[in-house]
């Protein structure tokens, strides 16, 4: 039942004269009886992954700790579905497409313009970023479990968060001037700590929706600010033109349930947060549409490697330049070296050549020519399409609120990714994957949410 029956019973459940038959109550129960062992370690997995303790704790690092619980998550859903007689993965078209785009990058390997550099990247970021894809997807198959992940993410960005703006308060900065990231391989430099609380950001003010209980509103209020601080903290253009979509996604989505007042307050808040931004922030800002005012020549840089890239991707358009490739490519066409492999992946900082493209759709049309970026672009376009129609089909039942603006949510990280997506090198980092995986699992939620609605299960004996 967890691909096309499933998909069918989702969607017609409310229909009248839909009956329960016998293979509906054995799906219902087979969710009620889901091991709740792979979800607890896919949990911890994220909060190691997130906040790296072996960058503070000495020895841990020697264990990987993180690697060995991603393992373990992995096994103990493979070993729990393999009891329950139950598929592995759900059959979805997310699900094929990223088969679809694993595969193309596996074929395209003997065209690379280095192979083994492409077999590497393949091997240590590609294939952790699909997993991460993969056990989120179908590990997450009840509502309390959405609800859960959603608060894990959001008091783990609390850390994060909360050392950019003391990076920034004790003037803790790298040499561009800009603030030291955290120690952690996702979050280590501004931008990508930006993109990190941009992505979990959307999900956090959902749960702020949901929750009833003041003391709880209160946190979620403080994570938000906190967020939102540390963002501006790390003068990423990038980040504040996704916080920027993020911001207008959600006051039109308020707007649409005519919640006046939080509409009135997020206006508030952004009008009095203006006097507030730090010395310099609209100058930087200023740079996004007038390239030539920044000083410091990222600007200038990244538009050239950008049109450098269109050329390239315009002028190869069915096989690229293999997986992670796009910044051998790059060093090539600028002609700064007649060694690129030597010069750019064994490179030591500063590295001031040899800069990945900063933009996620050049870097898969590049590496992965158009068939990677299409696949990539459809998975992009299938997550959002799933969260809009689990949120227009909840939005009008009381009993799946929650999962309406979780849904919402998802939408509005997908929508925020998309964006952050024109100025971010990290194509096959965890990134992409986490926010298409969200929403992945806000379908599978919704279609055991309603086929237990469906038998008439309570959802307590289902949860």
């Amino acid at each position: 039942m967890d691909g096309v029956a499933g998909s069918r019973m989702g969607a017609e459940w409310w229909r009248p004269g839909v009956s329960a038959s016998p293979s509906h109550v054995q799906t219902a129960d087979a969710h009620a009886k889901d091991s709740p062992i792979p979800f607890v370690a896919l949990l911890l997995f994220l909060v190691l992954l997130l906040l790296a303790p072996q960058a503070f704790v000495p020895g841990v690092g020697r264990v990987r700790i993180a690697l060995f619980t991603g393992i373990f998550a992995i096994a103990a859903h493979c070993w729990t579905r393999f009891v329950a007689g139950r598929l592995l993965m759900r059959r979805v078209r997310e699900m094929w497409l990223v088969g679809a785009l694993l595969a193309w990058a596996i074929v395209t390997l003997p065209l690379s313009v280095w192979p083994g550099g492409a077999a590497t990247v393949l091997l240590d970021d590609f294939l952790k970023a699909l997993a991460v894809f993969w056990l989120l997807s179908n590990t997450i198959t009840t509502l309390p479990r959405l609800r859960t992940v959603a608060w894990t993410l959001s008091l783990t960005a609390a850390p994060i968060a909360a050392t950019g703006v003391w990076n920034f308060l004790s003037h803790n900065m790298e040499g561009t001037g800009r603030i030291a990231g955290y120690q952690a391989p996702l979050v280590t430099n501004p931008n990508g700590l930006a993109l990190v609380l941009n992505l979990i950001l959307p999900l956090t003010v959902a749960l702020f929706l949901i929750s009833r209980r003041p003391g709880a509103r209160g946190l979620l209020g403080g994570l938000i600010a906190l967020s939102v601080s540390a963002i501006v903290v790390t003068f990423s253009r990038g980040g504040f033109l996704t916080l920027a979509t993020t911001f207008a996604l959600y006051l039109r989505t308020l707007h649409r349930s005519r919640q006046w007042r939080w509409v009135v307050a997020a206006l508030l808040l952004a009008i009095v947060a203006v006097p507030l931004l730090p010395s310099g922030y609209l100058e930087r800002l200023g740079t996004i549409t007038n390239i030539r005012a920044d000083e410091t020549g990222s600007a200038q840089e990244r538009w050239e490697d950008g049109l450098l890239a269109l050329g390239q991707v315009l002028t190869h358009p069915l096989v690229g330049d293999g997986l992670g490739m796009n910044v051998i490519q790059l060093c090539l066409v600028r002609g700064w070296s007649s060694n690129c492999i030597e010069s750019c992946l064994n490179y030591r900082p500063p590295f001031p050549n040899c800069l990945f493209i900063h933009n996620m759709y050049l870097a898969y049309a590049m590496d992965l020519g158009w068939p990677g970026l299409t696949l990539f672009l459809l998975l992009l376009v299938n997550c959002i399409k799933g969260a809009v129609r689990v949120r227009e089909r909840c939005a009008s039942l009381p009993a799946l609120r929650d999962l309406s603006l979780l849904a919402e949510g998802t939408r509005i990280t997908l929508m925020a990714l998309a964006v952050a997506a024109f100025f971010h090198p990290d194509a096959y980092q965890v990134y992409p994957y986490f926010a298409a995986a969200f929403a992945v699992a806000v379908v599978a939620v919704y279609e055991a949410e309603t086929r237990i609605a469906a038998v008439g299960v309570p959802a307590s004996a289902a949860h």
